[in-house]
């Protein structure tokens, strides 16, 4: 009995949360409870909270040792975010080729930012729409070390300097014509307008 209970308790997957009770129904079908508090949990200098589970039947069952080295018995950490774990791991087992796909052309991407550039989060910005623009920097500037790695240096260099004289083409153009065809304009309509109101 406990070499089977071997294969099957150190797995967390076994562990059967019901969300209308909100706990968890070990193999042995015993009951891990929460008393409702969150804690907190830091990883990486990230915050996130946690939900804690567990159960005074660990004392007397035969498969504690297989099942922890917790001498007080199982605990089971819910972290605020498990919801949409559990949903991704659904996804990922439907659909693993597009997730394979995925893992090779997308995921090194958010990996350096995240782990060797320390982007782990915007602090500084509410809502994903304030925070876009950090982000959108973040991409950019990631986006020119791929272009420094592939394309020859001489070669970006050439490129990003055409690119700021057509930038300044470019406005030197727009300054032109608000300065000989707008600014006028405006300026013309507003001085018969004063002057039809002085008559």
């Amino acid at each position: 009995m406990l070499q089977a209970l071997h294969l099957m308790i150190p797995n967390f997957d076994k562990f059967i949360y019901n969300p209308e009770q909100d706990n968890y129904t070990c193999p042995e079908q015993q009951t891990l409870k929460t008393n409702g508090n969150w804690y907190v949990k830091s990883k990486e200098r990230y915050l996130y909270y946690v939900k804690h589970y567990k159960t005074g039947a660990c004392s007397t069952c035969p498969a504690l040792a297989l099942c922890t080295k917790n001498k007080k018995g199982r605990l089971i950490e819910r972290s605020e975010y498990q919801p949409y774990i559990e949903k991704n791991k659904q996804n990922i087992q439907a659909d693993p080729l597009t997730y394979k796909k995925r893992q090779a052309i997308i995921e090194h991407t958010y990996g350096i930012i995240k782990r060797q550039w320390g982007f782990y989060f915007v602090s500084t910005k509410k809502g994903i729409k304030h925070a876009s623009a950090d982000v959108g920097f973040m991409f950019t500037a990631f986006n020119l070390r791929r272009l420094m790695n592939i394309i020859d240096r001489n070669v970006l260099k050439k490129f990003l300097k055409e690119l700021v004289l057509l930038f300044f083409y470019q406005n030197h153009r727009i300054k032109c014509i608000y300065s000989y065809c707008i600014q006028p304009y405006f300026l013309f309509n507003f001085y018969l307008l004063t002057k039809k109101a002085s008559v």
